[in-house]
């Protein structure tokens, strides 16, 4: 990503000023974040989560295939972790994330 987006884009957990932004942005700007925007969800619990989550419903052409992303890597580790994976357990809780998935 260019640097220069990055003053787009929230500095922190608590940058509820540059979230409230985000709809002021062009559509060519919100395209260049939103992978970055999408990295913000991995943590629900963050203060400015939610808010993302809500702006990025707005844009489900371009959000889409970053969250698709997210979800072959999921696969991966739940199929093929690496060793340091096994050794934090993180396939298990991917294979838990994907059986929770498969039920919706």
């Amino acid at each position: 990503m260019e640097d220069y987006l990055s003053i787009y884009l929230p500095r922190d957990k608590h940058d509820f000023e540059r979230v409230y932004n985000l709809p002021t942005l062009s559509p060519s700007i919100v395209n260049s974040i939103i992978p970055k925007l999408v990295e913000w969800l991995q943590d629900i619990n963050w203060p400015i989560a939610t808010e993302i989550a809500e702006f990025l419903l707005k844009h489900p052409e371009e959000t889409i295939p970053h969250i698709k992303e997210v979800l072959a890597d999921l696969a991966r580790i739940a199929l093929t972790p690496t060793e340091g994976e096994k050794l934090e357990e993180v396939n298990e809780t991917a294979q838990e994330i994907l059986k929770m998935i498969d039920n919706v």
